[in-house]
């Protein structure tokens, strides 16, 4: 009797904004993504779709665990050995899915594969034991550099310029190459579960030389600086490279959103790709995220781990298998999660949902029979670039208060009527009565944290916020929602 579960494919992008995709209503102008914007308006786009902790390592435990940073114990950017009692791959494995891992995983140990039966693993452009590395080296017999990274740009840095390399050597290009290699020789009794992982548009921001061009000359939209901003003189010369407190003159910037929005779109032409390959990838499950977003200048910060829109909200959507008859042209303003994504596979699939999740399954809403799943959001991050960065989001949608957890600096948004945080509510005249509320929920979060962030109803400021929650284990199960 054949399988009938649905195939699924799960692609996330590496530092995508969440205003970055066309349909997006607060996307520049100027962005093209044709394909993307497709799929989700083919389907449920999320509008406030969110990376509960926004850098790479803690986005992709969320994502492989379904699980809220302080579940699985990595609140921060920090490489530690993990070994998971549940995983997204595992469960379906288990459950007799095909499941393959194409691109970037980062995720420790190295290599230990979190239940997928095969990887192919590019964590970068860059370093020893990466097939997207390998297979370069090989393509140009230089075994004793990278040549992915021969343009001489850094892994973190603002600066943008075309790359020395033709599209069809890029890591993106690669991703998709293997990925439609995959579903030529797949097992076709079983179905499968594909995640394409894509470096890109994480710096280095370094695009196909025609993508870059057709964005250099385009109007590219000013960084966004709100009133409650960093300030800096006049843009100067001699600034570090991987800065994330910086302005940068206009040359300087133009160059580096070119380059960024350039990647993007590099990325949606290969998406495109995919779907001509499949016919539409009309037969499985689609799914569409990123890991967290890039500040680019906004409020003249760089780089993610912030709590802004920019750095914490990223590309959110679900299409169901056309078969399905779910609606489509489904918008969602209710807050949604990494961590929603595990629990919606499994119970597509009509798989159970490990009790270890803390997501929750977004079936409900594909199908327009909710509006939301909760009624605000949880993120956070321990402080990465300097100690008392560490902070504390909460938001329904609508409003968005900030903590930051070493210094007690507070922020609230209204997201309705400012959704590019421009003007901060705290420092008004009725601040106090205003901001209690999001104090109380975010204290309840809290509450039982061991860091000790919450004195009976009061934050105290200053307590420990590191990367690692203090008692972690790498096989424990954490309690702290």
């Amino acid at each position: 009797m054949p399988d009938t579960r649905p195939n699924i494919l799960l692609i996330m992008t590496d530092q995508q904004r969440g205003d970055c995709m066309g349909l997006d209503p607060h996307s520049p102008s100027c962005l093209q993504t044709p394909n993307l914007d497709w799929l989700a308006r083919t389907g449920t786009h999320f509008h406030h779709g969110y990376s509960e902790c926004p850098s790479c390592i803690p986005a992709r435990r969320s994502l492989m665990t379904g699980t809220a940073p302080a579940a699985n114990g990595a609140v921060g950017f920090k490489s530690a050995p993990w070994d998971p009692p549940h995983t997204l791959a595992g469960e379906l494995s288990k459950a007799g899915y095909q499941t393959e891992m194409i691109g970037k995983l980062h995720l420790i140990p190295h290599r230990k594969r979190y239940g997928f039966d095969h990887m192919q693993l590019a964590d970068g452009t860059r370093g020893a034991d990466n097939d997207y590395v390998e297979w370069l080296r090989q393509y140009h017999g230089r075994n004793e550099v990278d040549p992915g990274m021969a343009h001489g740009i850094s892994a973190n840095g603002w600066v943008g310029r075309p790359h020395h390399l033709p599209e069809e050597q890029m890591h993106t290009f690669w991703c998709v190459d293997r990925a439609m290699d995959f579903l030529r020789k797949r097992d076709p009794s079983a179905p499968f579960f594909l995640n394409v992982s894509f470096i890109d548009p994480h710096p280095p921001l370094t695009p196909p030389a025609p993508y870059y061009d057709r964005y250099i000359d385009r109007s590219l939209p000013d960084p966004l600086v709100g009133d409650w901003a960093p300030a800096f003189d006049d843009p100067e010369k001699g600034l570090n490279p991987n800065a994330w407190e910086i302005r940068l003159n206009e040359h300087d910037m133009r160059c580096c959103r070119a380059a960024y929005y350039g990647m993007i779109n590099f990325i949606d032409d290969q998406i495109g790709r995919l779907i001509q390959f499949t016919g539409g990838l009309n037969n499985c499950l689609v799914i569409f995220t990123s890991d967290h977003g890039e500040m680019l200048g906004d409020h003249n910060l760089f780089r993610k781990t912030w709590p802004y829109e920019a750095s914490a909200r990223v590309p959110f959507f679900m299409r169901a298998p056309k078969n399905w008859d779910y609606p489509e042209e489904v918008i969602s303003n209710s807050p949604v999660g990494i961590q929603d994504i595990m629990p919606t596979i499994l119970a597509a699939a009509g798989i159970d949902i490990p009790d270890t999740c803390t997501g929750k399954s977004l079936l409900p809403v594909m199908q327009g029979d909710a509006d939301g799943v909760r009624e605000f959001l949880h993120g956070e991050h321990a402080g990465c670039y300097a100690r008392d960065h560490g902070n504390h989001f909460v938001t329904d949608g609508h409003c968005k208060y900030i903590w930051y957890s070493q210094t007690g600096q507070e922020h609230l948004f209204n997201l309705d009527e400012d959704p590019q945080e421009m003007r901060d509510l705290s420092r008004d005249s009725d601040a106090e009565t205003r901001m209690q509320p999001w104090r109380d929920r975010l204290s309840e979060v809290l509450k039982d944290r061991p860091e000790g962030f919450v004195d009976g109803s009061r934050l105290i400021p200053g307590q420990p916020h590191d990367a690692l929650l203090p008692d972690y284990d790498p096989e424990a199960t954490y309690p702290y929602l």
